[in-house]
């Protein structure tokens, strides 16, 4: 099998396990998980973090959004740029007003919202559908994350389920490898 053929044959079944986590599973792993990134010096430390909108199979980190901007942080979400078929970020500073769906159905920021400066983010949490511990990321597989984070200098940091680290990801020369990875349990820096 190819590189695409192993990536899409670990997509089915990462998604499969993932979709055994009950609901109410899936409110206490998403508390532990927030609440290891709390104690965590690169959360303390950035003032300027991407946030994602978590979708259904997602740990769901999100209320870190509000947390952050109650703390003096800078919001930020990618935003999807039809001009340049691909993400950039934008500064979030009311979720409730500033948000609407995006293209493929994702909460994102409206147009209305600033633009930043992908280099200025501190820390970036990352979304994926499997991760391994040397930092590899696997995600929808249209590369839009890979370009995002190819223009990003901060700490990147996979959001995961445990049940999402898997013990090798395929490769391509265009997948960015993360500095961190949070899971439930696990704090991880390859």
């Amino acid at each position: 099998m190819d590189s695409r053929d192993l990536k899409s044959a670990l997509r089915n079944k990462v998604r499969a396990d993932v979709a055994r986590i009950t609901p109410e599973r899936r409110l206490a792993l998403a508390f532990e998980a927030r609440a290891l990134l709390e104690r965590q010096p690169v959360w303390k430390e950035a003032r300027a973090i991407l946030f994602f909108a978590p979708m259904v199979e997602e740990l769901d980190v999100w209320p870190m959004l509000e947390e952050a901007l109650a703390a003096g942080k800078m919001a930020v979400l990618p935003r999807f740029d039809p001009e340049n078929a691909g993400y950039v970020g934008c500064s979030v500073k009311e979720p409730a007003t500033d948000l609407t769906l995006g293209k493929f159905g994702i909460r994102e920021p409206r147009a209305s919202c600033a633009r930043v400066p992908l280099n200025r983010l501190d820390f970036i949490l990352v979304p994926g559908v499997a991760f391994d511990l040397h930092g590899r990321r696997l995600g929808r597989g249209r590369g839009f994350y890979d370009q995002l984070l190819a223009g990003v200098r901060g700490r990147t940091c996979g959001v995961a389920f445990d049940e999402q680290i898997v013990g090798e990801v395929p490769t391509e020369p265009h997948d960015i490898r993360l500095h961190c990875i949070l899971t439930p349990t696990r704090w991880i820096e390859p």
